[in-house]
């Protein structure tokens, strides 16, 4: 879920950004909030104009693990917290919390002039459902045990069904006093609050949806900034201003409308005749818009890799993964096929994302990069593959997205990978939705895929390669990582230095050890913004962006 972990199957970019998604870098302009610009912004229409490159698949919270679903339901719903315009937690259903001398027990005092778009009011009950709801097996969540599991107390034997749901550690006190008791102390958990997963939702209204909940505009409940008022499948959607909202005061635009366009040329063309406020660009625009003072770089701490299916006889070989990895040239692959900013990476955990405790290094500087470009030894890899598996030819398929990006971006590591000999590669380009649904079944071979953090810790990024973990997908399976993982999160977790060793040695065995991914590039968009958009301020997890305090001013 990032997210968002949200998974990330590139959205915007190359591929579709799936749960976690985030962005990280300046906001796009800045965000003072004097009289005069208050004055001014009041003259100009409210509306901002936005292109998405995929439609959402669902609005369900407790099922989506994309990152598109999750930036409209942070844009139309509150949780305990949500993101402020400095990224961080900032109260929203909550106005505060106090946490027990061990760190177990979070109570949290709960706004009472907080309401539903239906008139209801939202209540500490809304948060127990939601909550159980997401670790129901009845439910059939990915999210749900990933993101509570180990966390709250006794959701991982809920969402087996060893225990009935009423026995998660979440209890309403009363209508505006809600208890979480934890399995461990877990310092991030108050930004864990701002992730989708943990959103609330209003029992009533669900059950009477049915199986249509969240899948059209009707079918929704807002207590956020935002109501969507339409959403017209395949097209796009329409969210307006929530008078009714707790914080309205706050909240300027009057409403967000959002074009589903796939082609970054049709897209630039709509930018350029004003149609929509903000654009990305693939590699060919960026070069004929540097130039421009509307061109922005954003960099994210959102990273992506080659996802590996080791249910598969050839890719079940360590020696075809570790070839697989080499063989990509992955700084030709950022400066010209991506061409917007994104980096080389040799691991999963993005740079400037978490810091050393003690010697406050970057992650990623600390363990450097995992892989190397060498086609030479990767072909010797290859040749001691094929020989360990009686081959002489391999076709592998490839999971890619549809957009024009994407399908550039696959058409290069197609070629790179063909570099092997012998090997040759099917690339099946799929809409969004039915990566999803792919992946989820592990229908793929190969798989270019993204993930964005949904915590800042680096757990959000090496928890999902856990054995079993609803977001792992590959086959892989190995204690000696289990185990890393487990001890960061049990005897380590109060431990911060020792946690952040345990981590980097998890990465080192993930990637270089076991060859399990095979990692391409750290993302960054290159976009073209108005300059009348003002306070779009982006988040380094969750929803990409914070629209709550946007406005527009002198257009």
């Amino acid at each position: 879920m990032k997210n968002t972990k949200w998974l990330l199957l590139a959205l915007g970019l190359a591929i579709s950004l799936l749960l976690g998604a985030c962005s990280g870098g300046s906001s796009e302009t800045g965000s003072s909030d004097s009289g005069d610009e208050q004055k001014s912004s009041s003259e100009s229409e409210q509306v901002l104009n936005l292109i998405e490159t995929a439609e959402i698949p669902s609005m369900d919270s407790s099922l989506t693990i994309d990152a598109l679903a999750s930036q409209w339901l942070g844009s139309t719903k509150d949780g305990l917290y949500r993101l402020g315009p400095d990224g961080k937690p900032e109260p929203g259903i909550a106005k505060n919390h106090d946490v027990s001398e061990d760190g177990l027990t979070w109570t949290f005092h709960l706004r009472e002039n907080a309401t539903w778009s239906n008139g209801d009011p939202v209540t500490a009950h809304d948060f127990v459902f939601a909550w159980q709801r997401a670790v129901d097996p009845d439910t059939g969540s990915e999210y749900g045990p990933y993101m509570m599991g180990g966390v709250i107390k006794n959701a991982t034997a809920v969402s087996e069904g060893e225990v009935p749901v009423d026995e998660l550690g979440v209890k309403a006190v009363d209508d505006y006093t809600f208890v979480v008791t934890l399995e461990k102390p877990t310092p991030y958990f108050e930004s864990m609050t701002t992730f989708g997963t943990f959103l609330p939702m209003n029992e009533a209204f669900v059950k009477e949806q049915g199986d249509n909940y969240a899948m059209e505009a009707d079918a929704l409940l807002s207590n956020g900034p935002f109501i969507m008022t339409e959403w017209d499948h395949g097209e796009g959607w329409t969210v307006e201003k929530n008078k009714d909202y707790w914080d309205a005061d706050k909240v300027k635009l009057q409403q967000i409308n959002v074009s589903v366009v796939k082609e970054t040329s049709a897209a630039v063309n709509l930018y350029e005749t004003g149609k929509v406020d903000r654009v990305n660009l693939s590699s060919e625009f960026v070069d004929e818009y540097r130039s421009s003072e509307e061109f922005q770089v954003e960099k994210e701490p959102s990273t992506f890799f080659l996802k590996m299916n080791q249910e598969n006889e050839i890719l079940a070989n360590k020696n075809a993964r570790k070839a697989i990895q080499m063989v990509i040239n992955r700084q030709a692959m950022v400066d010209v096929i991506l061409n917007n900013g994104s980096v080389p990476i040799g691991g999963i955990v993005p740079g400037n994302f978490v810091k050393h405790p003690k010697t406050d290094e970057d992650f990623r500087e600390v363990n450097g990069s995992l892989v190397e470009t060498n086609v030479e030894k990767a072909q010797e890899l290859w040749a001691k593959a094929k020989e360990e598996l009686g081959i002489e030819t391999a076709e592998l398929r490839y999971l890619g997205g549809d957009t024009e990006v994407a399908q550039n971006l696959d058409a290069y590591i197609k070629d790179q990978l063909e570099k092997l000999e012998g090997l040759s590669i099917k690339v099946e380009s799929v809409p969004f939705q039915v990566r999803l649904k792919r992946d989820k079944n592990m229908d793929y071979d190969l798989e270019n895929y993204g993930w964005g953090p949904d915590y800042i810790d680096p757990n959000t990024y090496l928890n999902i390669w856990v054995t079993g973990q609803a977001n792992n997908k590959t086959g892989y399976s190995s204690e000696k990582y289990d185990s890393l993982i487990k001890k960061a999160a049990t005897e380590l977790a109060l431990k911060p230095a020792e946690r952040f060793e345990a981590f980097l040695k998890a990465e080192q065995l993930l990637i270089k050890e076991d060859a399990v991914l095979a990692p391409l590039y750290q993302r960054a968009r290159a976009q073209l913004v108005k300059p009348y958009v003002k306070n779009v301020t982006p988040n380094p997890m969750g929803p990409d962006y914070t629209y709550k305090y946007a406005y527009i001013e002198g257009k």
